[in-house]
């Protein structure tokens, strides 16, 4: 069956962590990224889940760590969390959403999100609209890898699960749209994901991520109007 639908997951795909904003949150706490890592992902299932706000995940992630947060430190270690996530967005791949919009194919964004970082996105990220759906966990209390959100995408994009392909960097998520009939690639990078296109023999009349391949005179759209 042909792809006629796309969907990207938001990050490490659509954007790239941001180290300077990561780095402001280890000196915030005090920790080595060793000790950080850990508890900064322990409850954040619960956080993508909108079960927490950023004040009771940072209140949380304090507990855990044996540490104490003033009010004005959470405020802090929110603002650098939202900045991990949209302060250095992936453009070449957004580049490539863009042409496969103008190609004609239905594209959505399927991403485990906390509340502040969304509300950040949609105050500052216009290009978001261009998109036909925006499926985000914090919404809907429910996240990758549940099968539901998955199957909830690609229904409001109007496809059966076999005629989309869905784009995420956890190896986890991708098993589990596969398993659910999605066609489904991990992303380690835009060389890597292009390699994987052309051996599933997936998009190959479409443009191809990094800007070359067929009807690729819209790949610049996007980037445009960041």
């Amino acid at each position: 069956m042909p792809i006629r639908a796309v969907i990207f997951d938001y990050g490490e795909v659509l954007c790239v962590p941001d180290p300077a904003a990561h780095r402001r949150l280890l000196q915030l706490t005090g920790l080595g990224h060793d000790a950080f890592e850990p508890l900064y992902w322990r409850d954040r299932r619960d956080y993508d889940l909108g079960l927490l706000d950023g004040p009771r995940y940072w209140a949380q992630f304090a507990r855990d760590a044996g540490l104490s947060f003033t009010p004005a430190q959470i405020e802090a270690l929110i603002e650098n969390d939202v900045l991990t996530w949209t302060a250095n967005l992936n453009e070449p791949m957004l580049a490539w959403a863009a042409a496969l919009q103008n190609a004609g194919l239905l594209t959505a964004i399927l991403s485990n999100m906390g509340p502040d970082v969304l509300c950040t996105m949609r105050q500052e990220f216009a290009w978001l609209a261009h998109f036909n759906q925006l499926i985000w966990s914090c919404e809907l209390g429910i996240a990758k890898p549940d099968p539901a959100i998955y199957s909830l995408t690609c229904e409001r994009l109007g496809v059966p699960l076999s005629e989309a392909l869905f784009i995420d960097d956890k190896e986890e998520n991708i098993r589990a749209a596969e398993q659910l009939g999605l066609h489904a690639l991990q992303f380690l990078g835009i060389t890597q994901l292009r390699r994987d296109l052309a051996a599933r023999g997936l998009l190959q009349d479409y443009p191809q991520p990094g800007g070359s391949g067929p009807k690729d005179d819209g790949i610049d759209v996007l980037l445009s109007v960041l």
